[in-house]
């Protein structure tokens, strides 16, 4: 079922729901109906975090009390889902690294002595354990497709995807660190489009190990004639390509989701195209409003002109919020992460961040004007969001980052001020929600569910509860986003043309990429579906 306009999607318990709408209003530079903002709708709201003691801010570790440095214990995971599940939040985003931050002195020694995201575990083993204390949240794991064979994360996600009752979600990058490619024995990472171009083919291989080397009936059970599967019903997929070979089939039977609801974050071209193809919701970051704006509806536009539904696909904001029960307190939880703030640690993600060794330059020399051209490019951004900051000397960087991390400016202040802010960020730049990263552990997650929470589902754009999914033991991760019902893939994503559903003959292992193909239904040019 594909969420369309006008139908109700529950938001709270006791039969009160929000109606997605659409609106009269059009935008002559893009294609297709851009909803009307003001509109509550229920908002997504992630949990940015990863399995390191170092998140996109440096130095919490360090704090009296803080638990960033359990991360490689079970009950720090367990406790974070079920604190995420209290508020209603939709998923935990695993970001991850296959290679630590070595650009800084060109070394990993500065990212490891302050825990500078050099330090990353495996973020999939610990999902069990946490979906066996919840029920609804979301697990959404990074996955490269870029050093891992497919048929091995095929069979990984899938498992995954049994073992919590279909709330896995697997985001899809290609990997950009040098070190991860040494780490893989390659001299160098592979050119930046041919890793999408191979990525294409990669999901070519999971669509068809996942939704059509297996029909959707061919487990049957049936004790008394001894038969657990129809072998009838199973084939391999034999995937002969430029990149890659498996016969198949898949050895694990087709689980809950089929596909895990698929997440991606590419911006340039190429990611945007492999984005607008494969994504179901994409993760952006931006330094504003306006720059928001305008990736959401370059998104948006080549998802419609493949044939896609602009609104089915889902649009995320990274953003760090401080929220108290005033602005001023509120304040006083900022300032005091300051002094624990590394900015060693500033320093060797902002390297990494523009390829650039931070450490060749004088430490009061002015990067605006000795720096690179994409040292002071990103300068120039920086001062543009940042216009009261006067020290772009080292240290001065250093010091604005320490606290910030993401390119969007924290945002700090009571419930109130801060649900404003959100809320202009999602009726301007047509966001769908947020992927909220933590400075302070668990403290950043516990004030946003004991002061946000309330705050937003006052407002109405956040559960009261979670509604009841359709499979009987809570939301699957597609339901999760996109609505009640909603657990295969939908009927306009290029992956579904592979599923091989009960009851049909197998579809064929080959198909086209036309964006008009049979089967995909055009939005309506005049009106777009809202979700």
């Amino acid at each position: 079922m594909t969420v369309i306009n006008g139908e109700y999607i529950p938001v709270a318990s006791g039969g009160r729901s929000i109606q997605y709408v659409g609106s009269s209003v059009t935008n002559g530079a893009i294609p297709y109906t851009k909803r009307d903002g003001t509109i509550p709708r229920r908002w997504i709201l992630n949990a940015l975090t990863s399995n390191t003691p170092g998140m996109v801010i440096t130095g919490a570790w360090r704090r009296p009390g803080d638990r960033a440095a359990e991360y490689n214990t079970i009950k720090y995971w367990t406790d974070l889902a079920q604190l995420l599940e209290k508020g209603k939040f939709s998923a935990v985003f695993l970001a991850d690294l296959l290679g630590g931050k070595d650009v800084f002195e060109g070394s990993i020694g500065p990212g490891l002595k302050v825990a500078g995201q050099a330090i990353c575990s495996d973020p999939s083993l610990w999902i069990s354990a946490a979906a066996a204390v919840t029920s609804n949240l979301t697990f959404g794991i990074t996955q490269s497709v870029t050093y891992e064979q497919p048929f091995t994360v095929a069979r990984r996600f899938a498992t995954l995807d049994h073992l919590t009752n279909g709330r896995i979600a697997i985001n899809l990058v290609t990997s950009a660190l040098d070190s991860a490619a040494y780490n893989h024995g390659l001299p160098a990472q592979i050119e930046h489009d041919t890793r999408y171009e191979r990525a294409d083919e990669y999901l070519d291989v999971l669509y068809k190990l996942w939704e059509t080397s297996w029909a959707e009936d061919s487990v049957i059970l049936d004790k008394v004639n001894e038969v657990y599967v129809n072998p009838e019903r199973v084939r391999k997929i034999n995937h002969h390509g430029k990149y890659f070979n498996v016969v198949g089939p898949s050895i694990v039977e087709p689980s809950i989701q089929r596909t895990p609801l698929i997440y991606q974050a590419g911006s340039s071209p190429a990611g945007v195209a492999f984005g607008s193809k494969h994504g179901e919701a994409l993760f952006t970051n931006m330094p504003n409003i306006e720059k928001a704006r305008l990736k959401v509806e370059e998104y948006r536009t080549a998802a419609y002109n493949r044939g896609r539904d602009p609104y089915s696909v889902k649009v995320v904001l990274g953003v760090t919020i401080y929220v108290g029960e005033t602005d001023e307190a509120a304040q006083a939880k900022l300032d005091d992460f300051k002094q624990y703030s590394s900015k060693l640690g500033a320093e060797v993600l902002f390297s990494n961040r523009v390829d650039q060794d931070l450490s060749v330059y004088p430490e009061d020399a002015d990067l605006r004007e000795v720096g690179t051209a994409p040292i002071k490019g990103i300068l120039q951004n920086l001062q543009s969001t940042y216009p009261e900051h006067n020290d772009w000397t080292r240290a001065g960087l250093a010091d604005l980052l320490g606290v910030r991390g993401l390119p969007y400016p924290p945002i700090v202040g009571s419930p109130t001020t801060v649900a404003d802010h959100l809320q202009r960020i999602i009726t301007e730049a047509d966001v769908d929600g947020f992927n909220i990263a933590w400075s302070r552990f668990p403290d950043s997650y516990v004030d946003i569910v004991e002061h946000l929470v309330p705050e937003l589902q006052r407002r109405g754009v956040h559960w009261l509860d979670y509604p009841k999914g359709s499979v009987g033991t809570g939301l699957t991760a597609r339901e999760s986003l996109t609505g009640i019902g909603n657990v295969h893939l939908p009927h306009d994503h290029y992956g579904s043309k592979f599923s091989w559903r009960a009851g049909e003959a197998a579809p064929p292992l080959e198909l086209s990429d036309a964006i008009s193909e049979e089967g995909i239904e055009l939005p309506d040019k005049k009106r777009s579906r809202q979700v």
